[in-house]
């Protein structure tokens, strides 16, 4: 005998196989064309005046209230892994991110600096990467990762790169930046997205030292600087090699001042050179000293390597006097270096020892 069940909104009975449920109910095939609907997340039948719908979603409560969220400006339905949440923990979709959220700052914008890491030797990194567009929903993406556990990174326009991003970190030690700021996961995002660096060829990578790291008078941090100036000209052409810049690119975005006899000589000849910031090393800043040379990298080991001979050029100007400045030589810097990412990144550029190493260049 065939199993019935009766409609529960025509009260006509049917052969069980030809009816559908919804809501627990038994439904007719005509009935349950009319006033229901199926689920896109679970491929539930629910009814239709209890579903949750635009023009591209259909929901039962449970899979919305689980699973979804409207977006806070157009009331999308968008999935709660794809929206974009601000401080007070309202939902967006993508385009209303991009058109009405600031997290795109303009080149000009500084935060209240955050300062990570102990002691006083402390790095911001300006990191460009490009070709990937200027969009917030990119950026917020970079952000969640960068900032997960901390506010490391915040990110700014900068008119030099055409489709692109400014990264930049707060304030933090060497050890902070090489143990506890995600940059692994950062730079694997970027290129996920279609970001360039070195490869794009408009994109630097800067960094800012504190000047408290060169000293804690005035006159300690201008000794010590001086004789970082001093070096930079003295091994000009290593530097150039490891750079990755060309010496055209150099001129134009991180100009040596040129070479003088002595450190004092150097720095007296660089703040009287009326050369603005677009210097190797930078010194209109009035709390940092940048170095403009490094050109954009998405690869990990040459970021820690930059960071390294950064802290190393540092440790050189503070620990050594003039004349032993004047005195060093390229191998005398070398013998103080034992980081495996920079010593494999020397060896790469030809900076450490003249035998060939094979490997991909960058991106």
């Amino acid at each position: 005998m065939t199993e019935t069940r009766i409609c529960a909104n025509c009260g006509a009975e049917y052969p069980i196989e030809d009816m559908y449920q919804a809501e627990g109910d038994w439904l007719c095939e005509d009935c349950a064309d009319r006033l229901t609907v199926i689920c896109d997340h679970c491929a539930e039948r629910v009814y239709e005046e209890n579903a949750v719908e635009d023009d591209t979603h259909t929901l039962c409560d449970h899979c919305f209230d689980e699973y979804y969220v409207r977006c806070e400006d157009c009331n999308r339905i968008i999935h709660r892994d794809r929206a974009y949440w601000d401080n007070d923990d309202n939902a967006y979709c993508a385009s209303c991110w991009d058109e009405h959220c600031e997290v795109i700052h303009e080149y000009s914008y500084t935060p209240d600096l955050v300062f990570h890491g102990k002691g006083l030797r402390h790095f911001g990194v300006e990191l460009e990467i490009d070709d990937g567009g200027t969009v917030n929903s990119n950026a917020q993406k970079l952000l969640d990762i960068a900032n997960a556990n901390a506010e490391n990174l915040y990110i700014k326009t900068d008119g030099s790169l055409d489709e692109g991003l400014e990264l930049v970190t707060h304030p933090m030690t060497l050890e902070y930046h090489l143990n506890e700021m995600p940059w692994e996961q950062v730079l694997r995002k970027a290129q996920s997205m279609g970001y360039l660096s070195h490869a794009a060829g408009t994109c630097g990578l800067h960094v800012h030292i504190s000047r408290l790291a060169f000293g804690c008078t005035y006159e300690q941090q201008e000794a010590a600087i001086a004789r970082l100036l001093y070096f930079v000209e003295k091994f000009w052409a290593e530097l150039l090699r490891f750079s990755r810049r060309t010496q055209s690119q150099m001129n134009r975005w991180a100009a040596r001042y040129g070479i003088r006899l002595t450190p004092s000589e150097q720095m007296s000849h660089a703040k009287n050179s009326c050369a603005g910031r677009y210097t190797a090393v930078n010194l209109t800043n009035a709390d940092t000293v940048e170095i403009r040379m490094f050109r954009g990298t998405l690869k990990l080991n040459t970021l820690k390597a930059t960071l390294q001979m950064v802290n190393h050029l540092v440790e050189v100007a503070v620990a050594m006097s003039d004349s032993q400045v004047q005195d060093m030589s390229w191998f005398d810097f070398l013998d103080d270096i034992n980081e495996p990412e920079l010593i494999q990144y020397l060896k790469e550029r030809r900076l450490y020892v003249n035998e060939p190493v094979n490997t991909s260049e960058e991106e």
